[in-house]
């Protein structure tokens, strides 16, 4: 973790969502001390924030009480950010940094540079999120280790830009420097363009299932790995999709070519450009850090084969609890690629899933991790 020796103490967050109320969390778990004022349309979040002692200040509406900070975060959807700035342009100080966490960094950028606020916003990104949202899924831990992308204008003082890396490392995220309309072409890459397939992936099958509905009844771990970030907002895709047209739509070019080639390959049975496809892609996928970052949280799970026998699950909890380890999730798994009967078992971190698998198999559990 980088060193940080900002002299502060008030941060202020717009939006109080799965992401403004992660930042918060983490905040107040590394800097106990910090006065932290949050501005969100729900007082429900607000209250709930309050009450968690998260944050000190709640405001349901932009107003002075979010002067003063250093760092003032938007993190509402990408669009209502925009349409924050010219009624924030008042509330600045002299000292304070505005930053973001939207997913698409060229459109307010170009809103910045429009309202002559260029010198004193750094746009931001942290690579984590879930499909669920709202403050209630938020948790101090999220952005752990997670890259935080940064991206800035020319007009902004170096030392300013350094000392917002150092603040985002002693959160515990990694900040990764990036032009905007670069992080939007990779962004559209890794993150817009996989939700896009997946939820079109989710409608074809709902359209193409008969009234029993046998694909939705034998979806097996293949399909719902691929199409889980489906679940994610609508709305927050939609305005994605409106804020990041030109990248995506170059992307999904580039993707109709791949399965017009596929679809040709398939037709006309190349066995070498099948394989040479599918062996090139798992070659990739192998290669990368998943258990590290991305731009979804990590998920620690294993599948375990189910002995049939009452108390069969209450034998694996108990062997579990007794070596101290904590299940986040745990469900049966009823179709499936695996032969036998088996039980999915999620933990809170790697460290949990490797104790777990050792003492499973020590009992002579036969164990798959993916």
């Amino acid at each position: 973790m980088m060193e940080f020796n900002g002299n502060f103490n008030k941060i202020g967050i717009i939006g109080l969502g799965l992401i403004g109320g992660t930042l918060a969390k983490t905040i107040r778990r590394i800097y106990p001390r910090m006065e932290l004022v949050a501005c969100d349309p729900c007082r429900e979040s607000l209250d709930a924030a309050l009450a968690e002692g998260v944050i000190t200040q709640a405001c349901t509406a932009l107003s002075p009480e979010l002067s003063g900070c250093r760092y003032l975060f938007l993190c509402a959807p990408v669009q209502e950010n925009g349409r924050f700035l010219q009624e924030l342009a008042p509330l600045l100080s002299r000292d304070c940094i505005l930053t973001d966490t939207g997913s698409v960094k060229s459109a307010i950028h170009e809103e910045i540079r429009a309202l002559g606020l260029s010198g004193c916003f750094i746009g931001g990104h942290p690579m984590a999120g879930s499909e669920k949202s709202g403050y209630a899924n938020s948790t101090a831990y999220l952005f752990e280790n997670a890259y935080y992308i940064i991206t800035h204008d020319k007009e902004i003082a170096r030392e300013l830009v350094e000392e917002y890396q150092g603040f985002i490392a002693s959160l515990g995220c990694i900040p990764f420097l990036m032009e905007p309309k670069e992080h939007d072409y990779v962004t559209a890459a890794v993150s817009h363009l996989p939700h896009i397939l997946a939820s079109s992936l989710v409608n074809l099958v709902q359209k193409l299932d008969n009234e029993a509905e046998y694909m939705k009844s034998i979806a097996a771990g293949g399909f719902k790995d691929i199409t889980r970030i489906a679940s994610s907002s609508p709305v927050m895709w939609q305005e994605i999709c409106q804020a990041n047209r030109s990248q995506i739509i170059r992307l999904l070019d580039v993707f109709m070519e791949s399965l017009a080639r596929m679809k040709t390959d398939i037709a006309d049975a190349d066995s070498h450009r099948l394989l040479s496809f599918f062996q090139e892609a798992k070659d990739y996928r192998d290669s990368l850090p998943i258990k590290k970052t991305g731009p979804l949280p990590s998920i620690f799970e294993l599948y375990c084969d189910l002995i049939d026998e009452a108390g069969g699950i209450a034998t694996i909890a108990t062997i579990l609890a007794t070596n101290g380890i904590s299940i986040k999730n745990i469900g049966i798994i009823h179709n499936r690629e695996f032969e036998e009967g088996v039980l999915r078992i999620e933990f809170y971190a790697e460290e949990a899933l490797k104790k777990a698998v050792t003492q499973l198999r020590k009992h002579r559990y036969v164990i798959y991790e993916r």
